[in-house]
């Protein structure tokens, strides 16, 4: 018999093992009880699952729902169900949840605990699965300081009481088989903490998909169906390949009707195609991770794997995905490894003890963001994010993850003043464990989903970032320029007038260029909070603003690196993004406007088509100044190489004064020089000023220290592009 300490236990939802109670067990004596906790019913009978014969009904132990019955003339287990009269007279047939034994092989529960589960997420979560007969769903979740951990959902009314958890002591893994749960049921869990106190109920952190934001729960989903890389897609990710990426915010991209969020696949009918036209090789989104907070722009996500719900159903992504893909286009996500929120639903205090974050404040808490700091060095927490790495590379097919705020990861005291960080076990500043994170995601996804990429947004000189991590770098395949963006955006605001005395801020970026592999960036971060626009930066009445800014991006094409735009500014979007609103389409019915969306177009192509411009993007020996110090009218030329023997002259003259019959340096070898594109073509919004299609002879005239120079015309405020005839 049952003692009453369990029933008041189990009563009280305080009971830390419920299968030793609940379920059919076998008495010393070799007869049968069966026990259940059935809150809410009246009548409960045992049905026999082969011969569907009642057997007998279950009597009452206490009024608050708890049955029990010895079972008659039977001696050996056997298939069972619960016929069940609820008090609202609605009847139903059950599977016992408590007639299942433990899930999880014991070799998973070791590779969790140790932290070496390449994919944590197909053991953790809610995973739809059929046992002896029985379809339903395995619930796990990792809470090893709770005293109790429950299953709650629609399917037992949210009561905590209903689905208590077995807990795999080992691994602090909490598990249980529940029946009849059923693809779409929302859910979450009830934890009791180690102090007893019922916490907040907590989604799922490896819930694959979730509820619409404000609501929370999370959702059974199928697991995705494994999709290697696209065949020709790993070539396209090399480092001598083109890549142009075009930076999209789905959410405000383009509006749905009645301005609600575009779905997946109405999002898959247009921005492939989109992006295609203009001729950029990948799309890179802003955090698609469930989030709660839209204003975050999903940079605070609290469910790693799971696509935003404001998009419609999981499935929708891995179309999108492939549609891209049909049209040449790589897609990139927005990783967010550096933090997360501490809403009281979410991973905070998970079991009522600082589980997935941080203890201390002063190495656990973002200052800046007002987050919390994974811990980086306790294996559980490295699988959860490794995995999820994994995860998007592997059921999603996606090219790569841009990695955000990968400085905020490698410093102890980033944005903390002396004092309030806790220094490395050497006494340094650096995360060790965070180094050693990153290094081990970019090795895993080497190692399991090769011609991948990853990229990393980091803004410091910490050195080796793209360095493969044999050679002791962090291994990442690229890093954004974030110095380039700064000092030529800081160039670009000045008058004309005075860009003479910062005329190293354009050049600077050569001294480090080839020092990592470059993406220069001109992202959502330069458009917001205050910012303005691209547009907005350039100095000068309204045309000599179009005119500096084509010049700029002529600039950035010609530059040795990979390149990124946000969305709205490949038509010179003239005011700051709004997450709130879709892009200012109309605008492309001025013609300045769709001036400068043509000028990108034919920019990627010509990036794209010349490889001069695009395969030594990461070699010195790609890159040769022809005028550098040429401060006084601001003119800039140097020679894209690639390799063999192929050239590409880019040239730029940054003030609004035309530079009639410049005399410009050239290399031997090359009888004349033409312009294949010119940022003040008329085409794009200029004054058609410049070359045309007339080929430049060289003259053995010396200019620039060169022995031979061609004489030609300067647009105001352009960048010219010539190829040797």
């Amino acid at each position: 018999m049952m003692q009453d300490a369990d029933v008041q236990a189990l009563l009280g939802a305080r009971h830390a093992d419920p299968f030793a109670v609940l379920g059919l067990h076998q008495a010393p004596d070799g007869r049968l009880w069966l026990r259940a906790l059935l809150p809410g019913a009246q009548q409960v009978q045992v049905i026999d699952a082969v011969t569907g014969k009642l057997i007998l009904a279950l009597g009452w132990r206490h009024a608050d729902g708890l049955f029990e019955a010895r079972i008659p003339r039977r001696r050996k287990p056997f298939e069972y169900r619960l016929n069940v009269l609820w008090s609202d007279a609605q009847e139903g047939r059950y599977a016992d949840a408590y007639s299942f034994g433990p899930q999880l092989d014991e070799a998973d529960l070791r590779a969790l605990r140790q932290g070496n589960h390449l994919r944590p997420y197909t053991v953790l979560g809610a995973h739809l699965m059929e046992q002896r007969g029985v379809a339903g769903v395995r619930f796990a979740l990792w809470a090893p300081n709770a005293r109790r951990v429950s299953v709650v959902g629609e399917f037992n009314v949210w009561d905590g009481r209903r689905h208590p958890m077995r807990l795999r002591h080992d691994a602090g893994v909490w598990e249980i088989f529940v029946p009849h749960v059923v693809l779409g049921d929302l859910y979450k869990f009830e934890l009791v903490g180690p102090d007893g106190a019922v916490l907040p109920l907590k989604a799922d952190p490896y819930a694959r998909a979730s509820q619409l934001r404000p609501d929370t729960a999370s959702r059974v989903a199928a697991m995705p169906t494994p999709r290697a890389l696209a065949p020709g897609r790993g070539a396209a990710n090399e480092r001598h390949a083109p890549l142009s990426i075009y930076e999209v915010h789905l959410g405000s991209w383009r509006h749905g009707q009645g301005g609600r969020f575009a779905s997946w696949d109405e999002l898959a009918q247009s921005l492939p195609d989109y992006a295609a036209k203009l001729g950029f090789t990948h799309v890179e989104l802003l955090p698609i991770s469930e989030h709660p907070f839209d204003g975050s722009w999903g940079y605070q996500t609290l469910g790693l794997y799971s696509p935003s719900a404001r998009f419609g159903e999981p499935e929708g992504l891995q179309r999108l995905v492939q549609a891209c893909h049909a049209r040449g286009i790589g897609v990139l996500l927005d990783w967010v490894p550096a933090h997360f929120p501490h809403d009281a639903f979410g991973l905070a205090q998970l079991d009522g003890t600082p589980l997935y974050e941080y203890a201390d404040a002063r190495e656990g808490v973002h200052r800046d963001w007002d987050t919390l700091i994974y811990n980086f060095g306790r294996a559980e927490v490295r699988n959860f994010l490794v995995g999820n790495a994994l995860y998007w590379m592997e059921c999603y097919g996606v090219d790569g993850l841009r990695v955000d705020a990968v400085a905020s990861m490698l410093y102890r005291d980033y944005s903390r003043p002396a004092g309030e960080w806790i220094p490395n076990v050497h006494g340094g500043r650096e995360n060790l464990e965070a180094i050693s994170l990153l290094r081990q995601v970019n090795e895993v996804l080497g190692a399991h989903a090769p011609g991948t990429i990853t990229l990393a947004e980091e803004s410091t000189a910490f050195p080796g970032v793209s360095a493969p991590t044999s050679s002791g770098g962090l291994g990442f395949h690229y890093k954004w320029n974030m110095g380039w963006m700064n000092d030529t955006l800081a160039y670009m605001h000045e008058d004309a007038v005075h860009r003479r005395w910062h005329h190293s801020k354009m050049s600077f970026g050569m001294v480090y260029a080839f020092s990592e592999n470059f993406v220069l960036p001109l992202s959502h971060d330069e458009v917001v909070h205050g910012k303005g626009s691209l547009l907005g930066k350039m100095p000068g009445d309204d045309w000599q603003r179009f005119a500096n800014l084509r010049a700029y991006y002529g600039f950035m094409w010609g530059h040795p690196g990979k390149k990124l735009l946000f969305m709205g500014q490949e038509f010179a979007q003239p005011g700051e993004w709004n997450h709130d609103a879709e892009l200012p389409w109309q605008l492309l019915d001025d013609a300045r406007h769709a001036g400068i969306q043509r000028l990108i177009q034919d920019l990627n192509q010509l990036y794209r088509r010349h490889r001069p411009l695009h395969q030594l993007d990461c070699e010195p020996h790609g890159f040769e100044w022809l005028v550098a110090d040429d401060a006084d009218q601001s003119v800039f030329a140097w020679l894209r190489r690639d390799g063999e023997g192929g050239v590409m002259l880019v040239l730029c003259n940054f003030t609004p004064v035309v530079r009639s019959d410049y005399r410009l340096g050239v290399p031997e070898g090359f009888a004349a020089w033409r312009e294949v594109l010119n940022t003040d073509s008329q085409h794009y919004g200029g004054a058609n000023l410049g070359n045309a299609a007339v080929a430049l002879p060289v003259q053995p005239r010396p200019a620039h220290g060169r022995g031979q120079s061609v004489q030609l015309n300067l647009p105001p405020l352009a960048t010219l592009f010539l190829l040797p005839v």
